[in-house]
């Protein structure tokens, strides 16, 4: 038998949910529901419900093509939210009445309604009430009349009637496609490996619909080594319904001929018989069922196939082949490149290069193509729609269209998209036009979108789930059907593609709207429910009061900025006109980012409200009429820095589930009876207070809470019984733990400290765990123990009287380790690695990958057991601010990529074996920067002779660039000391640097050095590869003797500020130097004049700060093969010497700078080849030149 996907009609659960509200209402709560009862209303409401119910998947079907049937939707929907705010009215207020008898004797009620009641009760409002059900269901009745008047039948959701566009055949033409190459190589190599152990694997492609998995899959199919590599090959398009007869039968007519066999066990017989010993490959394209008995039995004949034969499906929904088989292998397939897209486009719409229209109609074109956001399939109908027609007006206006608004005949992407709408269950059909609501491309985090469905009521009750888990269950459904996308920004959001997102839009319609600009106001309407905004941060919010007007039963007031703005950048010149709206129907409220620094007491008359966000404000103060709001689940205050207390009543919102106050940093302390809460999901701080009513017990009740919580100051907890009635034991959802104690207060006693964290013992699924200020010598053994196998990351941080580190080395998954401001510490010993009292010992720290310690000013001894290998898997070890730590490092890091060693100047530098390591940091202070991936940087440091002479110890192939510099012990560099792979050498500010052998380097490319005031002889050895050499303010450097051997390569060479420098030496310079700087080394420049610059080879030649000549230059001085000279701040220099400049037959630039005493030329006429004569700055000789009038010689006076 064929299965039925899930999907049914948009409002399906939406009528569900009320019949279940209406199920749930107890009429004899209040005296208005029990009128209603009496009327016969709720009755009534609840046969119109049931009516419409039956033909919603018939009318859903049918609005495409069907006006009429789509108005009747759009009113019946309208009508469904009227009927929902108006029952949960009704249980807001049976839920907030308390009923007493009225005497002893009288079985009749009265209701008397708390003090704060959230719905103040009179008789005007019980009159409003059954007036409003009255309209409602005269409203509903007239729907239900007109069903039948549009043809709507009680009918199966029917699978949509056009399915021309999907592809059939395994034939491809491989010269419409771009840009699937390497995914094509990819999939074949998955193929063609044989090493799975499995008789058959499973090979899914994954992707949104329209991105070209099945032109991909046809690519694969009929490529050559595919055809050699499989016996028997098979393609069947599932499609959408998975019939295992139907497809059963499909593939054995691909392998044989035709099949009249109806019976699922003969095919399965005669596909079994065909199949054995074979290696096979068949395609199951467009895959969409995931309902594990029926594949189960579906694929019992492919069993029978030799090692390596493979399955090949492509589908919308990944969880797919995981339902088809356990030996999986995924391929996500992305979207095209933007070349691929344009040469796609140009393809289908036949625009040619050499076309007249071309240039005109390209910059629309590629913003068309932008639209499309890399969906092949849209790429092809746009272009297709194009073909052929260069109308510039015809173009623009494609361009400004919808996708929905195309002809539906020439566009194959909208019931391509429409068909993963359709076979959505209702409820996720819900959860996705919600999403509407953001702009295109935003990035959103799945955790607050959750909340929001929680807040609207699209996550349905399951008996022993949670809320939050069963909406985690619809994002991900949504996720693997590929409805959302993880962001490739940031890894831990998501975003929409753009024409899901256009999606969404087409059906949310009237009741979903998104201010972007508040010229769009005039399109909201009384429909309206759910609105977003994103305006200009220096619009004046005001503005929204006309946007707001419209919309009378509005649910959402969302703030979708794609950041966070600073609070005071949205400006509230008034705050009241908003709660003078037609706010009361409201379930979703964000101020995020408002400049508010109160809410009005009228907040309290939201009964709706589920969700509240005032982040990022500078709020100061909550009403109590908050605490009035019994429905808020959702109430966030992140980074509202100036709130200095929580509403004193807070314990009676007793729906609250999520309260997050994280970077509120004035709150003093929790408001009493936080127990009450019974209902907290995510509490994400816990601030102790010094009274009973808010100290740390009143966490003892609230063992449903999931995530992270932070618990701080803990200075007020008296003793260990207090400690233990907060039950942290039985808080299993809890996985990330921070305990903060304040940073100073009084002297303590440390038994008592230690026994407070004893009892504070977390629950064993805790990941990561903090530990802030405890005041304690040592710490509770619970710390270390390997029960805690979920622990990656652990902190100790400012533990001042810690004396002993804990047992941590048997935590089996810790990975991530920073021990900082232990003041008091000492000595790190064996009990780090090993638990003493533990009878299973493995490595230690196994699984660790980054170790930190940091401002431990009384560290001196780190011990390293020599009979074990500690930390194999560490990545990263960083010591920094330990100034009296002495001794040597672990001997052998296999896996180290990064070393920082920082303020720990007696720490002697036995660098690790670390064959991995790329990223050296060893320096005095934390000024200065780090180092970057393949450097070493040793900085500010006494020890830098010693850490050079580690270096090849390290045996790492990873080090290219080694700088030093601001180290004042001395320094002598060799060759040995330097890594074989490093090719950049930099040192500065090293006061005592010598060469003690001429450097020989085989790697090296460039050398740096500056302000190295004692050296005056810089040997070069060999250097092969040397490139480039830069020697600056080295004032006693006299030689660099054997330049011309050492460096065969040499392509540049600056000399700057060294005023000892005589000579280049009797070799002269090589001849591959091209470029040679020369500033104010005034022997150097004696030289030069005198002996002449022999450089063959060299082309571009910067002359600077020459005090002593006034000619120049003179005949011969400068080689012939100079093609740019440039002279600046010759300070003396009176004549240009044309005679010396003649010589220079290919030079092309010469630029003179700042010359303030040049004013003669020797000859009139410059050198032919010379195309550019550029004069900056002051110069005598200006005057002279322009009266040339030669366009060769230009001015600049900046």
């Amino acid at each position: 038998m064929a299965a039925k996907l899930e999907g049914r009609a948009y409002l399906f659960c939406f009528v569900d949910a009320i019949l279940n509200k209406l199920s749930s209402l107890d009429v004899n709560s209040t005296p208005t529901a029990k009128k209603l009862a009496d009327q016969k209303l709720l009755q009534r409401l609840r046969n119109s419900l049931r009516a419409t119910r039956l033909v919603l998947d018939d009318a859903e079907q049918k609005q495409i093509r069907d006006q009429e049937v789509n108005k009747w939707l759009v009113d019946l929907q309208d009508a469904l939210y009227l009927a929902d705010d108006l029952l949960d009215e009704l249980s807001t207020k049976a839920a907030t009445a308390t009923p007493t008898q009225r005497d002893p004797g009288n079985s009749s009620y009265h209701y008397r309604y708390a003090v704060d009641s959230v719905v103040e009760y009179s008789d005007g409002d019980e009159i409003r009430t059954v007036e409003s059900m009255q309209d409602i269901v005269d409203k509903l009745e007239s729907i239900v009349e007109e069903k039948d008047d549009l043809g709507l039948k009680q009918e199966l959701v029917e699978d949509p009637k056009d399915m021309s566009w999907r592809i059939q055949s395994s034939l491809v033409e491989s010269s419409d496609i771009y840009g699937r190459n390497d995914d094509k190589e990819a999939i074949i190599k998955l193929l063609l490996d044989d090493t799975c152990d499995d008789k058959l694997s499973v090979i899914s492609i994954e992707g949104i619909g329209g991105i070209g998995k099945t032109t991909l899959a046809q690519l694969v199919y009929n490529d050559a080594r595919v055809k050699e590599k499989f016996a028997i090959k098979a393609w069947v398009c599932v499609a959408t319904i998975f019939d295992p007869i139907s497809v059963s039968k499909a593939i054995i007519e691909e392998i044989t001929s035709l099949c009249n066999m109806v019976n699922l066990n003969s095919l399965q017989t005669q596909l079994k018989e065909k199949l054995t010993q074979k290696t096979f490959l068949v395609v199951l394209d467009d895959v969409w069922d995931n309902q594990q008995n029926l594949w189960d039995n579906f694929l019992k004949p492919f069993l029978s196939g030799n090692k390596g034969s493979k399955i090949l499906l492509t589908t919308r929904n990944k969880n797919v082949d995981s339902v088809v088989s356990n030996a999986n292998l995924h391929y996500k397939l992305d979207i095209l490149s933007p070349n691929d897209c344009w040469s796609l486009f140009l393809k289908h719409s036949s625009l040619s290069t050499n076309s007249r229209q071309y240039v005109i109609l390209e910059k629309i074109g590629k913003k068309i193509v932008e639209k499309c956001k890399g969906l092949p399939l849209a790429l092809k109908t746009l272009g297709g729609l194009l073909r052929n027609e260069e109308n510039e007006e015809y173009w623009e206006k494609t361009l400004k269209s919808e996708i929905w608004e195309l002809p539906k005949d020439k566009s194959e992407i909208i019931p391509a998209l429409r068909v993963s709408y359709h076979y959505l269950p209702s409820h996720l059909k819900r959860c996705f036009v919600y999403c509407s609501l953001y702009p295109e491309d935003y990035q959103f985090d799945k955790d607050e979108l959750i909340l929001l469905w929680m807040a609207e009521d699209l996550v349905q009750p399951i008996e022993n789930y949670t809320l939050e888990n069963i909406g985690c269950a619809y994002f991900d459904e949504l996720v693997a059907r590929s409805f959302f996308q993880s962001s490739s920004k940031n890894v831990s959001l998501f975003v929409m593609h753009d024409l899901m997102h256009d999606l969404a839009t087409f059906f949310a319609g009237k009741f979903y709207f998104s201010v972007r600009e508040f010229g769009d106001c005039q399109k909201i309407c009384s429909k309206t429910r759910h609105l977003s905004y994103m305006v200009n941060p220096r619009d004046p919010i005001l503005r929204l009061e006309e946007a707001y007007k419209g919309a009378i039963h509005m649910r959402t007031f969302l703030d979708v900025h794609f950041s966070h703005q600073p609070y005071g950048s949205i400006k509230l010149e008034s705050d009241s006109w908003l709660f003078h709206l037609h706010m009361r129907c409201l379930r979703v409220l964000s101020f995020k980012s408002f400049s508010i620094e109160s809410l009005p007491d009228s907040i309290g008359e939201l009964i709706h409200l589920h969700y509240l966000d005032l982040s990022y404000t500078p709020i100061f103060t909550l009403p109590e009429s908050l605490c009035k709001v019994y429905n808020l689940q959702t109430l966030k205050l992140r980074y509202c820095d100036k709130l200095a207390m929580l509403p004193s009543r807070i314990q009676e919102l007793v729906n609250l589930r999520h309260l997050d106050i994280r970077g509120t940093y004035c709150l003093k302390e929790m408001p009493k009876g936080m127990s009450k809460l019974k209902h907290l999901n995510l509490l994400s701080d816990y601030i102790v207070g010094k009274h009973e009513e808010n100290g740390i017990r009143e966490l003892g009740a609230l063992d449903n809470l999931h995530g992270s919580l932070c618990i701080s100051k803990l200075e007020n907890v008296n003793n260990s019984r207090e400690a233990l009635e907060a039950k942290m034991g039985k808080k299993k959802h809890v996985i990330i733990l921070k305990l903060k104690w304040r940073r100073e207060g009084d002297i303590v006693d440390v038994e008592t400290a230690r026994d407070i964290l004893e009892e504070l013992q977390p629950h064993r699924n805790l990941k990561e765990l903090s530990i802030d200020g405890y005041r304690g010598e040592i710490f509770p053994d619970w710390l270390g123990l390997s029960s805690y196998s979920n622990v990656t990351i652990l902190t100790l941080n400012r533990c001042k009287n810690c004396r002993q580190v804990p047992s941590l080395g048997q935590l089996p998954s810790l990975q991530y380790l920073e021990i900082l401001g232990l003041e008091g510490l000492e000595r790190i010993g064996g009990e780090f690695y090993n638990n003493a009292e533990s009878s299973h010992q493995g490595t230690p720290f196994r699984s660790l990958l980054s170790l930190r310690f940091d401002k431990m000013h009384c560290w001196r001894e780190w011990h390293i057991p020599d009979e074990i290998d500690v930390f194999p898997k560490l990545e990263n070890l960083s010591i920094r601010d330990c100034p009296v730590l002495s001794g040597d490092l672990p001997a052998h890091l296999p896996v180290l990529e990064q070393l920082s060693i920082v303020g720990c100047e007696k720490l002697a530098c036995s660098l690790p074996r670390a064959p991995k390591l790329h990223q050296l940091t060893v320096k005095g202070s934390g000024f200065y920067r780090n180092a970057a991936p393949h450097e070493v940087l040793i900085s500010e440091n006494q020890l830098a002779k010693s850490v050079l002479e580690c270096l090849p110890h390290i045996q790492s192939p990873c080090f290219q660039d080694l700088e030093i510099h601001e180290c004042w012990s001395a320094i002598s560099i060799s060759g040995d000391y330097l890594p074989d792979s490093l090719q950049f050498l930099r040192i500065w500010d090293c006061s005592k640097l010598t060469f003690s052998e001429p450097l020989q380097h085989k790697s090296l490319t460039q050398i740096d050095v500056t302000r190295c005031g004692s050296l005056t002889l810089f040997p070069l050895g060999a250097l092969p590869n040397l490139k480039k050499l830069s020697i600056s303010k080295c004032r006693h450097l006299v030689s660099v003797p054997e330049l011309g051997f050492a460096a065969p390569h040499l392509e540049e060479l600056s000399m700057q500020d060294c005023p000892e420098m005589d000579c280049f030496g009797e070799e002269c310079l090589p001849p591959s130097l091209t470029t040679l700087w020369i500033n104010n080394c005034q022997k150097l420049e004696r030289w030069i004049t005198s002996n002449g610059l022999q450089s063959e080879g060299l082309t571009h030649l910067m002359l600077h700060k020459w005090n002593e000549v006034k000619s120049f230059p003179r005949e011969g001085c400068l080689p012939a093969s100079l093609q740019s000279l440039g002279l600046s701040w010759f300070s003396n220099l009176e004549t240009l010497d044309c005679k010396g400049l003649h010589q220079l037959s290919f030079i092309q630039t010469l630029t003179i700078e700042y010359c303030p005493k040049l004013e003669n030329i020797t000859q009139e006429n410059l050198p032919a080849s010379i195309s550019k004569l550029l004069i900056r700055g002051e110069c005598p000789l200006r005057s002279k030149l322009e009266e040339r009038n030669d366009p060769r010689i230009q001015f600049d006076t900046a």
